[in-house]
């Protein structure tokens, strides 16, 4: 039985290219051969688009220009290395020499055999070649996991609180559905906590102990998206200078959370359902198929269903992702859970910012009776710029609310009072002052209001700001 994985011999004599290649067939699938090493680049980058990438390359030390010194061997076994540094190279010549074989070594050949060989220790030393490079590609994917799994553990989710009889409903909810595998789409404004779920849910179930994969689909660039979740190999577009390794691959074992759903084009979407229908991926400039093995999270604030009926969402995929549905409420409709809230960002920030600070009655009222257009985001964000400027031992939220900290007044930059409860008009107005705060920075006004920025480009369009 053929051992899996690609060899290439480089000799400028067609003798030993014939008997290396008629030796080496027998026992390994893909045996390339060139008496030119100046190939070697090209056929590289060909058995790769191929999807079967150089493991082991048999390259000879001497050539026409040099034949004795071994300098040649060296440049080129240099110029693999630049190339891809995974891949293992056997260098060979016809003078055997300790010292070279130690510099040959040294320079990063795995091994050095002497010409004429005898077919059994060309045979261990090819073997020993393709064992250590495996080694060295699992090494490779390893760190490349760990590179991505930092943005788990960088990005640590805050607590996810509420005693209101809505949040005790949405806790219901996970419990149960997090005992099975079905997909799960959690909706609600933006702010409400879509990510604290997932993690939630990820964190009750069967899964907890692997890994918690998120990506933002609204942060996501069009031409990126396959490569984003699926991964890429080495080569497959211009900037694609080593493999990558996919969200849905990086999960595999655990939890996929894909926000903003809503945000994904059409022709995305086809993609992604296929992967889920088929439970594999492809990555891209690859040719094998990955099994997966993810449960899978979505979310978004926009209506789905109205999606659908505007053409502008699946509704095989909708039917696909939405297994269970988790409706989160706005902060609006849970005010009771403020003060609990409010209380925990406050000591969180305190401690980040080294202050001791107490929030006083009054100003606890007006963080109720505030609209909080941008929901539990809003919230903390609005805590820690007050913990920021208050002076001396209270906190004072008049800093960041001012007196649009009601829910039927709000104020404008030129001081025009609005008696009102209509929430769209709040929003609308609260976005206009921000902008204006910020001086039509989009980014600053959208993370003063605990958005996203595709969030907060939805809502200018909306309104026509």
């Amino acid at each position: 039985m053929k051992h899996t994985g690609s060899l290439l011999i480089v000799d400028d004599n067609p003798d030993i290219l014939i008997a290396a290649r008629l030796l080496l067939k027998q026992h390994y699938q893909s045996v390339k051969t060139t008496d030119n090493p100046f190939d070697i680049e090209s056929i590289i980058n060909e058995q790769r688009k191929a999807d079967q990438p150089i493991d082991v390359i048999l390259l000879d030390m001497n050539f026409t220009q040099d034949s004795i010194s071994g300098k040649e061997g060296f440049y080129w076994l240099k110029k693999i290395i630049e190339q891809d540094a995974n891949i293992v190279v056997l260098l060979m010549t016809a003078y055997g020499d300790i010292q070279l074989a130690v510099d040959a070594i040294k320079a990063g050949a795995s091994d050095f055999i002497a010409k004429p060989w005898q077919n059994e220790q060309l045979l261990g030393a090819v073997a020993a070649a393709f064992s250590h490079a495996k080694d060295k590609q699992q090494v490779g994917k390893l760190t490349r996991q760990k590179d991505g799994l930092n943005q788990v553990l960088n990005n640590q989710p805050f607590e996810f609180l509420g005693q209101s009889a809505a949040m005790q409903q949405v806790f219901t909810t996970i419990e149960k559905a997090a005992q099975t595998d079905a997909n799960i789409l959690i909706t609600g404004e933006s702010g409400t906590g879509k990510e604290l779920t997932a993690h939630a849910i990820h964190q009750a179930s069967m899964r907890h102990n692997q890994t918690f994969m998120s990506l933002d689909m609204g942060a996501v660039a069009q031409n990126l998206f396959e490569s984003e979740l699926f991964g890429h190999k080495k080569g497959a577009f211009t900037d694609a200078k080593s493999d990558l390794i996919g969200k849905f691959e990086l999960a595999q074992g655990g939890s996929l959370f894909l926000d903003e759903l809503g945000n994904l084009p059409l022709e995305h979407q086809a993609k992604l359902l296929a992967a889920l229908q088929n439970r594999k991926i492809t990555p891209v400039g690859g040719s094998k198929a990955v099994d997966i093995d993810i449960r899978l999270i979505c979310a978004t604030n926009d209506n789905l269903d109205q999606a659908v009926s505007e053409g502008r969402f699946r509704q095989d995929l909708l039917y696909r992702i939405n297994t269970v549905e988790i409706r989160l409420p706005t902060l609006r409709d849970r005010s009771e859970d403020i003060p609990i809230l409010a209380d925990y960002y406050l000591n969180h920030f305190a401690q980040k910012y080294k202050r001791n600070l107490t929030i006083k009655t009054h100003d606890m009222s007006l963080l109720c009776q505030y609209a909080w257009p941008g929901n539990v985001r809003e919230l903390a964000h609005a805590i820690e710029r007050a913990v920021i400027l208050s002076d001396g031992d209270n906190l004072d939220v008049s800093s960041v609310i001012g007196s649009a900290g009601t829910t039927n007044h709000t104020t404008t930059n030129d001081n025009e009072t609005y008696d009102t409860f209509d929430l769209e008009i709040l929003e609308q107005r609260t976005v206009r002052a921000a902008l204006t705060h910020y001086q039509g920075n989009v980014s600053h006004a959208a993370k003063a209001l605990g958005l996203t920025r595709g969030a907060m480009y939805r809502r200018l369009e909306k309104y026509g700001l």
